[in-house]
């Protein structure tokens, strides 16, 4: 049993990733790591602060006195003071959801979640990332992260109103209590990368404030100088053993600092490795429809705000990354625009989601994606992907000419193969239908998830992924098949759970085609599922979504199972209000009862909130639903006409005659 394991392990993590793991830990728990990451160093002046502010610029923007206005409507204007004056307070905003009170004087190791404190004295290499009493560690790096600077700096520019000395207080006061590679705050290489990179910011926005004098400007730039070493050191961890978006943001924090402060004697170094390892790690993570290997729209945005970065800055400093690389990513900003809902800007809340937003430069929501996309459109096409908002001001940050001109692209009925994602698009009502040949470690159970919205109202939607270090019962909901509009087994998820992000016997998708004719669009999809229950199970759905009215008839069927199978989903409080029901009939056309079932739902990171499940058990495996709005009842006419005879025996959704249909034109998946 263990060797089988064993075998599973290695197919999650690839024997290079699984060998070089291995060592690491073998280095990690026998010192030897340790020693790599010294915990002192000799402060030095790099560069006269002076001297700095005379070079020519090459960031965004020279300075906050060079940046051109960006109007705000008052409304917009208030929330960002409001929120500004909350930061100024100690009260932070974790993941985009919850606050905290951390205070004026917080310590930077205490989690706010639990009050568990890190031991500061310890090296970065002795704290675990997983301890159930430490609590989720990443309550601890969010502060660290600084991304809340980004508020203030607005704050800053839009109201007139100096903040430098704040800034640079928080900033001061988080390198005096952290000494270098100590405590949890360096632990993760991501988040020191995402911190060097908002320090950056804020350094080249306070560029001639009077409050970076020269000792400030030395402490800041020396301990930048030293968390890139940190960082270039435990590089290959993240690009062998984790590779994902860690690799790209580790990569954006070498370049970024080779750049931008050629003056350290490791910045030709630090540009060329991560100028590389940007291309690279962009064609492997990128699949060539758009879409990402991580499977989440939230990590995909991550990664699309780090190219705009990468993008805008080599542009600045006269640099260019290869044309086949931004074509990559260009295809990126093709998927997602694809998959978004226009009215709200949101996506299917599908994947993991830490609540990460690095750089949140605009008053927009969480979860509206227009600021990001829109940013890395203009990149390409000098113009805007949407109408004009406060979509743009990512873009003015950028120091990018904000244009009202728009790019008009329709968006339509698509099929993205490789990546394993459909998008059914009528006039008033959109799916996005999840059927994925994984060749990449998946992170959720969710095959043949389906999402429903009508005119920008997400009715059954993902309920989200919550924390990553929570109890056994939330993980297995959210990161498991019951928190998707799926089929389970009994309590069986499509895959077996092994440990943390890891799945064994991954689902695989079989086959996968788009129908289309004048009435309907039609999405039939077959994976194999639930292979550590019996190899031959095979679940097929087929979804018809109609196109002259907000009806979706699904059909699911279980081959070669013995467990019962349940139809699960995750309506949303919009799916009531707009008086949609759910009707499920069994193989025989038998009625199946619904079930009411208490879930849960996450927006963000670390934010857990009630909701319903609507579940349907079938005892052959089988399940025809129709999703609609409810019919109202009206009393029957005295007497029928021949007319309204006539009509009964038609086809409601064109008046033709039953049994007669369009022939379905394939669409290339």
């Amino acid at each position: 049993m263990k060797f089988k394991k064993l075998i599973l392990l290695l197919t999650n993590m690839g024997l290079k990733g699984f060998l070089f793991r291995g060592f690491y830990e073998l280095q990690k728990r026998s010192g030897l790591l340790k020693k790599k990451y010294p915990t002192s160093y000799t402060p030095v002046e790099f560069i006269a602060v002076d001297k700095w502010r005379k070079r020519p610029s090459n960031f965004f923007f020279n300075s906050r006195e060079d940046l051109k206005e960006f109007p705000l409507p008052e409304k917009e204007k208030a929330t960002l003071k409001k929120e500004a004056e909350q930061i100024k307070k100690g009260n932070i905003r974790f993941f985009s959801g919850n606050t905290f009170h951390l205070g004026k004087n917080y310590d930077w190791i205490t989690n706010p979640e639990n009050n568990f404190q890190f031991d500061i004295n310890k090296h970065w290499t002795e704290i675990p990332d997983l301890n159930q009493e430490q609590g989720d560690i990443k309550f601890v790096w969010e502060k660290s992260r600084f991304s809340y600077l980004y508020t203030i700096i607005r704050y800053d520019f839009h109201f007139k109103e100096d903040q430098s000395e704040f800034v640079f207080h928080e900033i001061s006061d988080w390198i005096d209590k952290n000494p270098l590679n100590m405590g949890p705050n360096y632990v993760c290489s991501q988040e020191i990368s995402i911190r060097v990179l908002n320090w950056t910011f804020a350094l080249f926005y306070y560029k001639n404030s009077p409050t970076l004098t020269q000792e400030v400007f030395n402490k800041i730039l020396n301990s930048i100088y030293w968390q890139i070493r940190h960082v270039e050191a435990n590089h290959r961890f993240s690009l062998i053993s984790v590779r994902n978006n860690h690799a790209i943001t580790e990569s954006l924090a070498l370049y970024s600092t080779g750049v931008l402060f050629p003056y350290f004697d490791r910045s030709e170094i630090w540009k060329a490795k991560g100028k590389h390892h940007l291309e690279v790690e962009g064609f492997y993570q990128i699949y060539d429809d758009g879409s990402y290997l991580q499977f989440s729209m939230n990590y995909h945005r991550v990664v699309i705000q780090l190219y705009t970065w990468a993008f805008y800055l080599a542009q600045a400093n006269k640099d260019t990354f290869s044309t086949a690389l931004k074509e990559r990513v260009q295809r990126s900003v093709q998927f997602l625009y694809q998959c978004q809902d226009l009215t709200t800007g949101q996506m299917p809340n599908y994947g993991a989601n830490d609540g990460a937003l690095f750089f949140p430069l605009n008053n927009c929501h969480f979860r509206d994606y227009r600021p990001q996309i829109n940013a890395l459109f203009h990149f390409y096409s000098g113009r805007g992907l949407y109408d004009p908002g406060m979509w743009n001001e990512d873009l003015f940050w950028f120091g990018k000419k904000v244009i009202s001109e728009k790019m008009d692209i329709p968006q339509k009925t698509r099929s993205f193969s490789t990546g394993g994602y459909y998008v059914l698009r009528s006039s008033e009502t959109y799916s996005f239908i999840r059927c994925g040949n994984h060749k990449d470690r998946p992170s959720q159970a969710d095959n043949l998830h389906l999402d429903l919205w009508v005119k920008g109202k997400n009715i059954l939607r993902d309920a989200g992924s919550y924390k990553y270090n929570s109890t056994p019962e939330d993980l297995k909901f959210f990161m498991g098949t019951s928190s998707h509009n799926t089929v389970m087994l009994g309590d069986h998820d499509q895959m077996e759970k092994g440990g943390r992000f890891i799945w064994f016997h991954w689902s695989q998708a079989e086959t996968a085609k788009v129908e289309e004719n004048s009435s309907y669009i039609m999405f039939t999809g077959k994976i194999k599922a639930f292979q550590h229950i019996s190899k031959n199970i095979k679940h097929t759905r087929q979804v018809k979504q109609f196109k002259n009215a907000p009806v979706w008839e699904v059909t699911d069927t279980i081959e070669h199972a013995s467990i019962p199978a349940k139809q699960i989903w995750n309506i949303s409080p919009e799916f009531h209000k707009e008086g949609f029901e759910i009707v499920c009939t069994d193989k025989n056309g038998n009625k199946l009862e619904p079930k009411t079932v208490e879930g849960f739902y996450s927006p963000t990171y670390g934010v857990k909130e009630p909701s319903t499940q609507i579940v349907f058990e079938s005892p052959d495996n089988y399940f025809k639903t129709t999703i609609s709005r409810k019919k109202v009842v009206k009393p029957a006419p005295a007497m029928a006409t021949e007319e309204a005879n006539t009509t009964a025996d038609t086809d409601s959704t064109k008046g033709k005659p039953r049994g007669r249909k369009a022939k379905p034109k394939n669409l290339e998946p």
